[in-house]
């Protein structure tokens, strides 16, 4: 079992434990609440998997708005993943994996909330992360062997790719992320357990050819993010670094080998739309947020020699960034939503923490 594995089943328990408390409305300086934005996070139950909606007023703070069911069911329990909830591009849909009905789910986004609009089978078995770009969609599957397969997306509907479905490295790779690169020329997905990253070239109609597996330059890569020119930033929970890569025609090209931040299980990475800055979500006894500034070469540095940018009440279980990246909200172990503004050089300053996640949620995505 990972590092980021046993986080998030530590978390989920001490979130059972959590008292929820009532929220404060974000209030702008006039006095009203100004809605700019949402998080998302799933609620990944036995009983009934929902995603759980946030409101995002223009100063970054969240209120809690409404829960919509996905038409599938979680389990209960963490999915040791990155982008288990996902928006496109464009911000007008939400797409969400059901774990525990080998399913996914995708949502409208509407001025009164979200509307749902297709749920599917999820091409396997087990679906813990979900990567769209423009009119194609890919889920990875972590159930049986292990496998991704791709879904045609119109108007956010999702319809499966018949003979698309391609095998990990093997039946035991712990996979932790699935994402179809800026280009859509590859997918690329992470093993945990062999420290390999596979990646996919696509063909033009978004069918994924032979896949090249790549070892990790450090062990346990999870999550990653790419940069608008197509890098690739990979979090890695075994030394808690991050590693940056070029694909290329046979694999991967390194960049910036495993820089370590001192922290402890650095599991989720995003990275800014600019490609500047490079935050990690550290779980364990952590609790923090590390930055590193990205040059245009993809070489790595961090922000300080401690590694730690921000601190957090909690183990950080997940991070998105808003869609303008001005803000940066992190799922915290113990049921809350963190929140931070970013800074022009890349500085986190907390906002308030907005309570009210049940036990075994994951994953989280902004816009």
């Amino acid at each position: 079992m990972s590092h980021c594995t046993k986080i998030t089943l530590v978390a989920a328990a001490a979130t059972a434990m959590a008292v929820s408390l009532p929220a404060v409305p974000a209030q702008a300086s006039n006095g009203r609440h100004l809605a700019a934005g949402a998080v998302y996070v799933l609620s990944n139950q036995v009983a009934g998997n929902s995603v759980i909606t946030y409101t995002r007023a223009s100063d970054g703070r969240l209120r809690p708005a409404s829960t919509y069911p996905t038409g599938g069911t979680g389990t209960g329990a963490g999915l040791g993943s990155q982008n288990a909830v996902v928006v496109d591009d464009a911000g007008r849909h939400v797409y969400a994996v059901n774990a525990g009905s080998d399913s996914i789910t995708s949502f409208q986004v509407t001025g009164s909330g979200l509307r749902r609009t297709s749920t599917v089978w999820s091409g396997g078995d087990a679906p813990v992360s979900i990567s769209v770009r423009g009119n194609l969609a890919y889920v990875l599957n972590t159930g049986s062997a292990g496998s991704i397969s791709a879904f045609r997306v119109h108007d956010g509907r999702l319809t499966h790719l018949a003979g698309s479905t391609r095998t990990l490295s093997s039946s035991a790779a712990g996979a932790a992320e699935v994402a179809i690169s800026p280009d859509r020329r590859d997918v690329v997905v992470t093993e945990k357990a062999t420290s390999l990253i596979d990646i996919y070239p696509l063909d033009p109609q978004g069918y994924a050819r032979s896949r090249h597996s790549v070892l990790s330059v450090g062990a346990t890569p999870f999550g990653f993010s790419f940069t608008s020119s197509g890098k690739l930033a990979v979090s890695e929970a075994g030394p808690s670094a991050v590693s940056t890569y070029a694909i290329t025609d046979d694999g991967l090209r390194t960049l910036s080998g495993s820089v370590g931040n001192t922290q402890a299980a650095a599991c989720w990475v995003v990275v800014t739309d600019d490609g500047r800055f490079v935050y990690t979500g550290n779980g364990g006894g952590s609790q923090s947020v590390s930055g590193y500034h990205l040059d245009r070469h993809g070489a790595l540095g961090l922000f300080s020699d401690g590694g730690k940018t921000a601190s957090a009440p909690a183990g950080v279980s997940d991070i998105a960034l808003s869609a303008d990246n001005r803000f940066l909200y992190a799922r915290l172990g113990d049921g809350t939503v963190g929140a931070f503004a970013v800074g022009r050089t890349g500085t986190l300053s907390a906002l308030p923490i907005t309570p009210g996640l049940p036990a075994g949620a994951v994953g989280i995505a902004a816009r």
